[in-house]
């Protein structure tokens, strides 16, 4: 019996062991590709791409400004007529959480250049990005801005 349970318990650590490697790697290549499909975002927002953004965004996304929340139809308007022409942000940090296989929050602090109702304005922002992956493509949940101190 014990000459059994020997090899069955090296057996179990090597396949345990094997499976958290694994499952870290796949962690860190969905951590990279997040935060790559993060920065495409702003570029895509920079350039006024709503056809790209049209699919990153899930249909149910909600977007959360200083003065009020869009649905995604509301924030792919405001992008396309240029209400909001978001010209650049510039990424000081970046970090990425998984709540789930299917569900990672990256948090951005950024200062954000960008034009609003005519006016050129510079922010600085923690930006919480929420992305769900559906049919094994990961879309845009939710977009939050939060106005940060000057540092």
């Amino acid at each position: 019996m014990i000459r059994l349970l020997i090899p069955l318990c090296l057996l179990w650590t090597i396949t345990s062991s094997y499976a958290q490697q694994l499952a870290e790697a796949t962690s860190e290549a969905n951590a990279t590709e997040i935060i790559a499909l993060s920065q495409k975002k702003w570029q895509w927002m920079a350039d006024r791409l709503v056809d790209s953004l049209d699919v990153l965004f899930h249909p149910e996304a909600v977007f959360v400004h200083m003065d009020g929340t869009l649905t995604r139809e509301q924030e792919l308007e405001v992008i396309r007529t240029g209400r909001i022409h978001y010209k650049h942000a510039e990424i000081f940090e970046v970090s990425v959480r998984f709540l789930s296989p299917t569900t990672a929050v990256l948090l951005n602090r950024i200062r954000l250049d960008a034009v609003v109702g005519g006016n050129e304005v510079t922010n600085p922002f923690m930006v919480t990005e929420v992305y769900v992956r559906e049919n094994n493509h990961w879309k845009l949940g939710t977009l939050a801005f939060t106005r940060l101190l000057e540092r």
